[in-house]
């Protein structure tokens, strides 16, 4: 009797470090594990959904969204308040030119015209921004963080840039590269709002 409940405590705390590892690793994206928490200005955010983006054959980055909720669709997400992230782990190298020139067209593809007028000026700061990192290598993360205080602050492995980027409606036309009605990739769209099977 004593050695079964030796045994039956002994699966119980193998199944307790199986789960905890999992919960540390929530998702794993072409060999980048996505944590299913992760904080941003003292709030803990949940993995949303994560997925990979390809352009033709090629793998360019794994790309995790955190929410301080659950959402499946755009709106849902676009409607959250708070602090929000992107974490964008590269699989190749890619200038930050392409990089930026990318990001600014997804954007420019999924503004309305009306919205576009209160955007330009800090859409011109974030490509000036993103040109100076030079070359990102293929393991570098790009953290995009909305910080409700200051706004978008963008750091790119130990480079952060210069300023944050205020308003939250700038961090939705950002959110808009992958989750709008133009997204940069219709795969990665269903994987971050987490609809992949």
């Amino acid at each position: 009797m004593k050695r079964l409940k030796t045994f039956v405590l002994s699966l119980g705390l193998i199944a307790a470090a199986v789960s905890s590892s999992s919960a540390l690793a929530a998702k794993e994206i072409a060999g980048v594990k996505f944590d299913d928490r992760y904080a941003v200005a003292g709030q803990s955010l949940q993995l949303n959904g994560a997925g990979l983006r390809k352009k033709m054959f090629i793998k360019v980055y794994a790309i995790g969204l955190y929410l301080n909720g659950k959402a499946s669709t755009p709106s849902g997400v676009l409607s959250q308040p708070g602090a929000k992230s992107v974490r964008i782990v590269m699989l190749r190298d890619v200038s930050a030119q392409d990089l930026s020139d990318s990001l600014i067209k997804s954007i420019t593809a999924n503004v309305s015209s009306s919205e576009m007028p209160s955007i330009q000026s800090r859409l011109n700061e974030l490509e000036a921004n993103l040109k100076t990192l030079g070359q990102v290598k293929r393991g570098d993360v790009i953290q995009m963080d909305f910080l409700p205080a200051s706004g978008t602050h963008i750091t790119s492995g130990a480079q952060v840039m210069p300023r944050d980027i205020p308003g939250e409606d700038f961090y939705r036309a950002l959110l808009k590269i992958w989750i709008g009605e133009k997204p940069s990739d219709g795969d990665l769209k269903d994987d971050l709002l987490g609809k992949a099977s």
